[in-house]
């Protein structure tokens, strides 16, 4: 992330992609990774397209490969499943494999443990800032050609990771039960009882992780100490308002989970399709805000290395990064795209308005986060 530990003040949403920050100082191009193009590539060592010579020789790489495995790609999750149907249509000598669609950030990195070496094991990642900062070394860097429209805060130098989506944290709720939270203390009523999930563990998913990052800054706290937010849920848990159920768009519609914690993108796929809550609502807090990116990475042991990183060069691309964008995420590549006018501009009027000040961890913060929450968080709640 980036390193700054200051509250920074976010414009109408556009401006997030460009200062939300999740990596390490400086930036390369893609010309000083690349040290140019070879026919007989090892493709598990590529950094960018210029080492297969052109994009059209690493499509040719990848459709020789045939397959891409993907993991936790659900498809309500930031429009993932109109993403992965265009890829099969772009590319239809590809084999599309999506494993455990809703598997946590950390149990993505298990995955790719348990099947090194094999055919089944994921080609790329789609992670939370904490388990990426705990796991580069499972990274292969690799750099798209739009690499030098994202910003450099949103990526690390060589492209061991790179945010691809981020928004806001967010309150879904079922607005024919409950009117809109104007404040965490409403929560803690009565009213509330058995009604409040959140995204997961967040020792482990990173939705969760941002849910107790928003409760520590609306409860007067700091991301240097997570401990406010902890408290919080724990208050929660003692008065019987926390609900430990996953959260789902089934739940949401069957009325099992009537408040919910996450992405705001998240929260406002629940009201869509024939299977969403009609009466789902999305709020944003005023107050302090908490944005995040999620990231991009591949696989060093992909099994497919080349369909991996062009399902890389596919997601950075205009169309998937509007598609992302229809998903009610801020696509890392919104500021560029915005000046291009290749944005989808109606799309990025819809987004919901967000606070008018608003923090992001830094890797320090995160890291310190995530081992106060592996100390505390299940005592916490239980």
């Amino acid at each position: 992330m980036a390193r700054y530990t200051r509250r920074a003040r976010f414009g109408a949403g556009i401006a997030l992609a460009a200062t939300a920050a999740l990596a390490l100082t400086g930036c390369a191009t893609a010309a000083d990774a690349a040290p140019g193009g070879d026919s007989d590539v090892d493709a598990s060592s590529a950094t960018s397209v210029t080492d297969f010579g052109t994009f059209a020789d690493l499509e040719a790489a990848a459709k020789a490969e045939g397959q891409l495995n993907v993991i936790a790609l659900p498809r309500d999750w930031a429009n993932y499943g109109e993403i992965l149907d265009l890829f099969a249509k772009k590319y239809p000598e590809i084999t599309i494999n999506e494993a455990s669609p809703d598997v946590s950030s950390a149990e993505e990195i298990q995955a790719a443990e348990t099947n090194k070496g094999l055919d089944t094991a994921p080609d790329v990642f789609d992670l939370g800032l904490t388990v990426t900062l705990q796991n580069t070394d499972t990274f292969a860097p690799y750099q798209v050609q739009t690499w030098d429209d994202i910003p450099a805060e949103l990526k690390e130098k060589t492209g061991l990771f790179v945010g691809d989506y981020g928004g806001y944290m967010s309150i879904g709720y079922d607005s024919s039960k409950f009117d809109a939270p104007t404040s965490l203390d409403d929560l803690k009523s009565a009213d509330y009882k058995g009604a409040v999930a959140i995204n997961g563990d967040p020792t482990q998913a990173g939705a969760a992780f941002a849910a107790v990052g928003l409760a520590t800054v609306q409860s007067d706290g700091t991301l240097d100490d997570f401990q406010p937010g902890i408290d919080f849920f724990s208050e929660l848990q003692k008065a019987g308002n926390l609900l430990k159920v996953d959260v789902t768009t089934a739940t949401v519609a069957s009325g099992e989970t009537p408040v919910v914690f996450d992405w705001d993108y998240l929260n406002a796929a629940h009201a869509q399709g024939d299977d969403g809550n009609k009466n789902w609502k999305v709020v944003v807090l005023d107050g302090t805000g908490y944005a995040g990116y999620y990231n991009q990475a591949i696989n060093k042991d992909a099994p497919n290395p080349a369909a991996a990183r062009l399902w890389q060069e596919f997601l950075y691309s205009d169309e998937v990064q509007n598609l992302w964008l229809k998903g009610g995420a801020r696509p890392a590549r919104m500021t560029a795209m915005t000046d291009a006018g290749t944005i989808d501009a109606d799309l990025a009027a819809a987004l919901p308005e967000v606070p008018a000040e608003t923090v992001v961890p830094t890797e320090e913060q995160s890291t310190n986060a995530g081992t106060l929450l592996g100390e505390k968080w299940a005592a916490a709640v239980q």
